[in-house]
């Protein structure tokens, strides 16, 4: 381990230029550039909103805010995976011709996209203000699930891009899989509306202990509650090392797949 960190801090300031990079790639040859973090969530807001405000109304308080808090947990987690998932294929060049921490690579595209996506945390409290919802103490934990879904986020993305590299049908898999996990995310409608028979299978997602704590605190007011935060703990320790683990197993061999 303490090689492991050693490594880490010698090489700390490539990540950080690696991350710089892939946010300037991200709006590359775009007019708004990182506006579109901003602008994005706010269309979505307003579509979803509009699409689905009267059916869910009397079912869902502050409904525009919960479609954003939904959307933006949910943005983060497929963009950040995603991106993590194809950046050992997508740097094979530079992996074949000089020594880089191969981990480095979709560690910093779930970061890149962690910073684009706290911009989208601005519409969140401007609809706040505009649709008069109270702000209170509680709004300053919002780091703790975010910070949680990162840790989520970059055991995931290690996990896929190792799987990528020797699979490479992972792609089209995962798109399917981040379609499903859309519907068992309560992004635009009540969990109430789910069966209890199945139930489990939102609760076995990932994001959502995350984004019922982020609610707890954003539109409940109210601190989220201690098994909210301890699945969330064990989803991060459990997909963080997972990831590692077969990351480090497998990457002598990623050279012979690239």
């Amino acid at each position: 381990m303490n090689r492991y960190y050693t490594n880490f801090n010698k090489y700390k300031d490539l990540l950080i230029e690696l991350i710089k990079k892939d946010i300037q790639l991200k709006y590359k040859n775009s007019y708004l550039g990182v506006l579109w973090s901003f602008i994005n969530p706010l269309l979505m807001m307003v579509i979803l909103t509009i699409v689905f405000s009267e059916l869910f109304k009397n079912n869902i308080a502050n409904f525009p805010v919960y479609v954003l808090t939904g959307r933006m947990i949910y943005s983060f987690f497929s963009e950040s995976t995603n991106f993590a998932m194809n950046s050992i294929v997508n740097n094979n060049q530079l992996i074949r011709k000089v020594y880089v921490p191969k981990y480095f690579f979709p560690l910093s595209k779930v970061c890149s996209s962690f910073i684009t996506s706290l911009i989208s945390l601005i519409p969140v409290f401007l609809v706040m203000l505009f649709t008069g919802m109270e702000f209170s103490v509680y709004n300053l934990f919002l780091f703790v699930p975010l910070f949680l879904l990162l840790i989520i986020c970059m055991g995931i993305g290690l996990l896929l891009s190792t799987i990528f590299v020797f699979f490479r049908d992972m792609g089209h898999l995962y798109s399917v899989i981040l379609l499903i996990l859309m519907y068992m995310t309560p992004i635009f409608y009540p969990e109430e509306i789910i069966p209890k028979r199945f139930q489990w299978l939102i609760e076995i997602n990932p994001m959502y202990p995350v984004l019922q704590m982020l609610r707890d605190l954003l539109i409940n007011n109210q601190m989220f509650s201690l098994y909210e935060f301890l699945i969330s703990i064990f989803y991060a320790l459990v997909y963080f090392s997972l990831g590692l683990l077969v990351f480090y197993k497998k990457q002598d061999r990623f050279i012979y797949h690239l």
